[in-house]
């Protein structure tokens, strides 16, 4: 029983999470991208909230840019009229670069360029070809 204690320890050693020297936490601010400066990565994904039809020009340009545009409509998305008129320029738009547009959620629409599809089957646990 002698050998039991010694593989059993009652109470667990201290393993150490970063190695020796080296901080105890991860700066992410040293890996995001400092602002106005390109990483030369080719495409990138905006994130913009949309308050009028007259936003959509500008935001427009991102994907016409070749970038992908995650497009938060929740300001306006009791404004029936307004939703109409940007869902079609945005579905011109997507039309125009042949490009992708699928919504994600109820306030949230991706859109992208030609050279990135949009695969709108969800991934599921345990499903065939899924993880």
């Amino acid at each position: 029983m002698g050998w039991l204690k010694k593989v059993i320890k009652e109470e667990p050693e201290e393993v150490p999470i970063t190695p020796p020297g080296m901080p105890h936490f991860i700066d992410l601010a040293e890996f995001s991208k400092k602002r106005g400066e390109s990483r030369g990565r080719g495409i990138e994904i905006k994130v913009a909230e949309i308050d009028s039809f007259e936003d959509l020009r500008q935001l427009s340009n991102y994907v016409y840019d070749g970038n992908i545009l995650i497009l938060d409509f929740s300001a306006i998305m009791n404004d029936d009229l307004s939703m109409k008129r940007i869902i079609t320029e945005l579905k011109r738009l997507v039309e125009d670069v042949n490009g992708d547009l699928a919504g994600i959620n109820k306030n949230l629409l991706l859109i992208t360029p030609k050279t990135v599809s949009i695969d709108r089957r969800k991934v599921r646990r345990g499903g065939r070809g899924h993880y």
